[in-house]
């Protein structure tokens, strides 16, 4: 065949692949930053914990299922092989072998083998291949097989002159393949040759391994063979035609019989035991490198591939298969259905359907570019609501039948009549002459119509997420809404559903279920159908309903569940299928699924779609959980690594703790979380997250024992992974220090009481003595109180001696006054007897008497003041003192003069020589002076 032949067959080979539509297993991607090493990973193994280590161009890998860390080789150069044994992890690399074993603190340390035995490596030489077998460690390199003793620690040597391609365990037997020379086994430490074939000569052997009895080995580029004695036999499979042009780095029969083959350039191939193809996985799908270096199955049966740029975990087990090709349509699916053996899927880029029981790609239907909505079958006939509108669907075309509005469902009405529910309201289409046409829209109701369920044959609801759900009445001919009332059992929420489910109307939102009862014509909250939705992981309340099966499928963050009627009950059973949110979901709101075949079911996501087998679905198998390290530091010191096996003491000052823990769960479609609590500091378990560590700073003094366990799909460990610690209490709450703050506890506390002793004497004496004076000040008041009695009465008594004084002063000016009247007109009327009786007046007006009866009236009101005056001014004569009384009492001039018995004119020269006589100034008044001594 010339190269324009063999160009134009791998060209249609090639394009035969691309044109195969495929599910594959989810697949956790893994790359040099994510485990901060180098691209290249040569070797996987796995501990008896479950953790796996890869070889690594920059040393050895560690991943628990939460983080990587990375133990750079010692001697700085590639890692070629690993191979966990008896809790020790051999490996091989550039001029030396040797161990990984864990200390105390977790932390891997390393023994060389070839320096503790002095073995003296060739040149350049490296070790590419690492197999136990009875008590045995063998560490291939291209020239040699080192044969080390784990219990004498001796070691033998199997040379060749020839390169050592490929080292193996099959059924208890070491085989290997020398280049040109041909197959061999190892029998009591020495080489034995099997087979020295062309065929295994001139070809690469990548795998050998038993079956039937026969020993069977994969080449580089020729597919399988099997041993008939010492003759080699070409296996024909199916897969011969893929693999023809394909060349094998790496190969591993896998625990269910089937074939893992990694290539060099084309990714991985899975083969099942009769070599027919399973999936194929390159980076056209999801596969991180097409260069498969190593190979390897883990005990959950999950295959690790270490590639040439990453590490890929293919869950091969899982119940779940992805649909993801790149070479296929684009786009989120909204909606899906099994209509006349064909899937059809709904798109934001348009429709695409695919024969049912075809491997083909799906492909596009003509003018459905653009969003689909829905997807109905009514009357047997396919009809796709559309962003245009409506299409009538017939394998691979599309007929508009409907162009008005944006459609997002179709329901039947009855056998002539199709109720649409668009952008902007209702419309109708009807049927004529078997043809399905447009008839009109139905006025009232201009709302956008999502979801529609019909109550009767003329009453509807129309759930909108923002507005709430809408119970319309149309009247018979369909032409105008009638009665157009808000539903107020229920509230509006946002990817809300409503749906018919077994003659029962169900709305569903975030807060549960609503089961729509038609007697009291209102929504009511059910509890078994709102043990579908979780608050707590909610991502949108549309339900789905599958009526080939009847169950009623709801979509969280975490999980799927689905409704069934009940088999041997009316009451229906839910069944939880934990799921991942690291897996492909649909977009919210849009969450569909269709049952594609006995157990089996495809769930459109945002990239594609996931098939589900849920006959495979299984409770996770038994896990333990385990505490990886734990750090400690000071504030702002350096971090130290605890003792792992037994309980520690730490400083008062080391009181910052950090726990890494982990579950070595490495299935795609199971969320890990975890719960802890640390006895002594919290009184309950956390909450679940996924958080694999947990810090605790500044701990106070005491004993603690942390506790963790796993979830993994909702299940929890096996065991709950403990660790104990004390924090010592600092100096100052030592023993010593404690006897010592006790002692002057107790002296304080003596001193306290003599003080307080001391303080309560004082404090009485001081209570005694206020209450003494207390009692002399009520005393002091009450003689205070007599005294202010006593003062009140003398005033009493001197407005009395004034009132006396006034009335008695009254008296003689109006006796005298008097007088002077009688003495007046007895002088003008010139009677001879006047003269006598003229002598009788005067003598009574200058009567001393009345002076005298004054002077005591007046000492009585004002005591003491003519003593003053005559004190003060010693010069005033007896009258001048009577008259200073008189202005004391603040009369006039002609008031005094009768008392006087002198004109007024003789008062004013009397005042006026008193002023004389007491040196007062010109300007002072005479009466206001003496009014103020």
């Amino acid at each position: 065949m010339n190269f324009k032949n063999k160009l134009i067959l791998i060209v249609s080979l090639l394009t035969n692949y691309l044109v195969v539509s495929q599910e594959f297993p989810p697949i956790i991607s893994f790359f040099s930053e994510d485990y901060q090493a180098e691209n290249q990973n040569w070797g996987i193994t796995q501990s008896d914990k479950g953790l796996i280590y890869v070889a690594n161009n920059k040393g050895l890998l560690e991943y628990n299922g939460a983080t990587w860390q990375v133990y750079q080789t010692p001697n700085e150069t590639i890692m070629r092989s690993v191979e966990f044994y008896d809790q020790k992890i051999f490996t091989g690399f550039y001029m030396d072998f040797g161990y990984w074993k864990k200390n105390n603190k977790g932390i891997l340390y390393y023994t060389s083998i070839v320096e503790t035995q002095k073995i003296k490596m060739l040149e350049d030489e490296q070790i590419w291949s690492i197999v136990e077998i009875d008590g045995w460690m063998l560490f291939k390199s291209l020239q040699r097989i080192y044969l080390y003793d784990l219990q004498t620690k001796t070691v033998k040597v199997i040379n060749s002159d020839f390169k050592i391609n490929k080292l193996v365990k099959v059924d208890g037997i070491i085989y290997f393949q020398e280049e040109g020379k041909g197959l061999f086994k190892i029998e009591n430490g020495k080489p034995k040759l099997v087979s020295n074939h062309a065929i295994v000569k001139e070809n690469l052997i990548v795998e050998v391994y038993s079956k039937a009895g026969k020993l069977f080995f994969i080449t580089q580029e020729n597919g399988f063979f099997y041993l008939e004695g010492i003759t080699p036999v070409k296996w024909n499979i199916p897969a011969d035609k893929f693999l023809s042009d394909k060349t094998i780095y790496s190969a591993k029969l896998l625990k269910n019989k089937s074939f893992a083959l990694g290539t060099i350039s084309n990714g991985l191939l899975n083969l099942n035991e009769n070599g027919e193809i399973n999936y194929s996985i390159n980076q056209s799908s999801y596969l991180s490198n097409n260069t498969v270096l190593s190979i390897f199955e883990d005990r959950d049966r999950n295959i690790w591939l270490g590639l040439d740029n990453g590490i890929d975990c293919v869950n091969n087990t899982s119940p779940f298969r992805m649909y993801d090709l790149k070479s296929d349509f684009l786009g989120t699916i909204y909606t899906s259905i099994i209509y006349r053996d064909a899937i059809y899927l709904g798109t934001n880029q348009g429709l695409f359907y695919r024969n049912l029981n075809s491997a083909e790609t799906f492909q596009f239907v003509k003018n459905t570019q653009g969003q689909v909505w829905n997807l109905k079958v009514i009357d047997d006939k396919l009809f796709c609501g559309h962003d245009s509108g409506v299409f009538r669907v017939d394998k691979s075309k599309a007929i508009s039948i409907f162009n008005r509005q944006g459609t997002w469902d179709v329901i039947q009405i009855d056998n002539n009549k199709i109720l649409l529910g668009t952008y902007n309201g209702l419309y109708t289409l009807k049927k004529e002459n078997g043809s399905w046409l447009y008839n009109d829209k139905i006025k009232g109701f201009d709302n956008s119509s999502k979801y529609i369920v019909q109550l009767n044959q003329n009453e509807f609801f129309v759930n909108h997420e923002y507005k709430g759900v809408f119970k319309l009445t149309i009247d018979n001919d369909f032409k105008k809404v009638i009665n157009n009332q808000k539903e107020s059992s229920i509230e509006k929420g946002i990817h809300s559903s409503i749906l018919n489910y077994r003659d029962k109307i169900l709305y569903a939102n975030r807060k549960g279920v609503y089961l729509y009862n038609k007697q009291s014509g209102k929504f009511e909250k059910n509890t078994l159908y709102s043990s579908l939705i979780s608050d707590e992981n909610f991502i949108s309340a549309k339900l789905v309903h599958n009526p080939s099966n009847d169950k009623l499928w709801f979509f969280s963050r975490d999980y799927i569940k689905y409704l069934s009627p009940g088999k041997l009950s009316d009451k229906p059973s839910i069944t939880t299928i934990p799921i991942a949110e690291s897996l492909p979901k649909a977009a919210s709101g849009y969450e569909n699924i269709i049952h594609l075949k006995n157990d089996v079911y495809i769930i459109g996501t945002s990239n594609g779609y996931i098939q589900m087998d849920l006959k495979s679905i299984k409770e996770p198998k038994k896990f333990n959980i385990y505490i990886d390290k734990i750090e400690s530091y000071e504030t702002d010191g350096p971090r130290k690594n605890l003792n792992m096996q037994n309980d520690v003491e730490l400083s008062y000052k080391n009181n910052n703790l950090e726990v890494f823990f982990s579950v070595p769960n490495f299935k795609k479609a199971l969320t890990t979380k975890y719960q802890y609590q640390l006895e002594g500091f919290n009184k309950s378990w956390s909450n679940p997250s996924e958080n694999h560590t947990v810090l605790y700073e500044n701990l106070s003094y005491g004993r603690y024992t942390f506790k963790v366990r796993g979830l993994v799909g909702g299940i929890p460990s096996t065991n709950i992974a403990k660790y104990s610690f004390t924090i010592n209490r600092p100096w100052y709450l030592s023993n010593l220090f404690i006897i010592i703050y006790v002692l002057i506890s107790l002296f304080s506390f003596y001193t306290v009481h003599i003080i307080s002793k001391r303080y309560y004497k004082n404090q009485r004496e001081e209570l005694l003595e206020k209450a003494k004076k207390e009692a002399e000040l009520n005393e002091l008041a009450s003689s205070q109180e007599i005294i202010k009695l006593n003062n009140e009465k003398l005033r009493n008594d001197i407005e009395n001696k004034n009132k006396e004084l006034a009335t008695s002063t009254m008296n003689i000016i109006k006796k005298n006054e008097f007088l002077n009247t009688i003495k007046t007109e007895l002088i003008e009327g010139g009677d001879k007897n006047v003269a006598k009786v003229v002598k009788i007046i005067d003598k009574n007006l200058n009567n001393t008497d009345d002076w005298k009866m004054f002077q005591e009236a007046f000492n009585n009101a004002d005591k003491n003041f003519l003593k003053k005056v005559k004190t003060k001014h010693p010069n005033l004569t007896p009258n001048d003192l009577r008259l200073c009384a008189y202005l004391r009492l603040n009369l006039s001039s002609k008031e005094i003069a009768p008392l006087l018995n002198i004109s007024p004119r003789s008062v004013e020269v009397k005042r006026y020589r008193l002023r004389k006589k007491m040196d007062l100034d010109h300007d002072a008044n005479l009466t206001n002076y003496i009014l103020e001594i």
